[in-house]
């Protein structure tokens, strides 16, 4: 590759845009009078966070869910698709390389978890742990947030979905026994290729797509309830691979699967953008192309009921491919819905929806 000495490795952003909520960006002075970015340190550093609530309300009605919990903000992985990247320039941060190495840890997760579960007007719905960044990157093997939360979750009986493409899932595979047994918890492993290569430039620090369809054998074998999310199809870059994607995933025990089509929604769109020129110069044009397709001429469509899956001849095809594969592997197969009425709130005490 012609571009290779060009790129960053180990990072899946490529360069850090200047965050939109600030006016200024520190750059080198040369005596030239010329203007370069800041250079600055590019190991990742991790910042405490002592928030004062853990679960937000989800709003979006497509995607079926109530709240949402993320222990950390930013994330190592560095999947460049990311949709959660604009969320650090909130933090006073870039969407790109900071995203990957400028991580918050919200040290007293569980303690205010606790708090929050203990309101007396608390409606219990599930929770995505996490729906914004993996909440098993990393750190986690260091810090032990998510586990602490989910034994607060096991502790008040309450319902949590867990999204995440990191083996570190398997650490807590006791607390997800007993969750199961009290059906209190869905796991969805993203698989977004089966192409290694692909995947060390497209998320670089991420497990491979052989361990987690591990992890999916391993939490079956055990009756964790698995969906896998085929997410997110890059058109002309990915699609291909979905029938593929979900026959192993079935194979491994996977119940049920889910799929969406990428969106760069913000500052994603151009990180995105300058990536797949450096990295796949020759089919660049062709994959923004197919993106916008499905997204009425534009990289990202935020309109509910359709920005997951997209419009269009392309995003048309890809639904048809991802119901056929599903009829195929997927026919007699489906999570456990979830149980509500094991809350314990206030004092310990059991709680019914009724």
């Amino acid at each position: 590759m012609d571009t290779e000495d060009k790129y960053l490795k180990g990072r899946g952003a490529q360069f850090n845009p200047a965050n939109s909520f600030q006016k200024n960006d520190y750059v080198t002075e040369h005596p030239e009078g010329l203007d370069v970015p800041f250079i600055q340190n590019s190991s990742t550093e991790f910042f405490f966070e002592n928030p004062k609530k853990m679960i937000n309300p989800v709003d979006s009605p497509d995607l079926g869910l109530s709240y949402s919990m993320n222990p950390y903000q930013g994330c190592e992985h560095g999947c460049i698709y990311c949709y959660a990247r604009n969320t650090h320039q909130y933090w006073g941060y870039g969407a790109g390389l900071d995203f990957e190495r400028k991580i918050i840890i919200k040290k007293n997760a569980a303690e205010v978890l606790a708090q929050q579960l203990e309101h007396p007007k608390w409606e219990v719905r599930p929770i995505m742990l996490a729906g914004n960044t993996d909440c098993y990157q990393p750190i986690e093997q260091k810090m032990q947030l998510t586990r602490r939360l989910l034994e607060v979750l096991l502790q008040y009986r309450h319902p949590v979905s867990i999204i995440t493409k990191n083996a570190l899932i398997l650490r807590d595979i006791d607390i997800l026994q007993k969750l199961t047994a009290l059906d209190l918890v869905h796991v969805n492993i993203s698989v977004t290729t089966l192409d290694e290569k692909l995947r060390q430039k497209l998320e670089p620090r991420t497990a491979t797509a052989k361990r987690r369809l591990e992890v999916i054998r391993q939490l079956s074998e055990v009756n964790i309830p698995v969906n896998v999310m085929v997410a997110p199809i890059i058109p002309g870059l990915t699609d291909h691979e979905m029938p593929e994607i979900m026959k192993q995933a079935a194979l491994s025990g996977a119940g049920s699967a889910a799929y969406n089509i990428v969106r760069l929604n913000g500052a994603v769109g151009g990180i995105f953008r300058d990536w797949i020129n450096k990295i796949y110069p020759d089919r660049a044009s062709k994959v923004l192309q197919q993106i916008s397709d499905c997204h009425g001429g534009n990289l990202n469509d935020s309109t509910f009921g359709r920005r997951m899956t997209g419009e269009g001849k392309f995003a048309e095809a890809i639904g048809n491919l991802f119901r056929l594969s599903r009829q195929k592997y997927f026919k007699d197969t489906r999570l456990r819905p979830y149980r509500y009425d094991l809350f314990c709130g206030r004092n310990g005490k059991q709680l019914t929806l009724f």
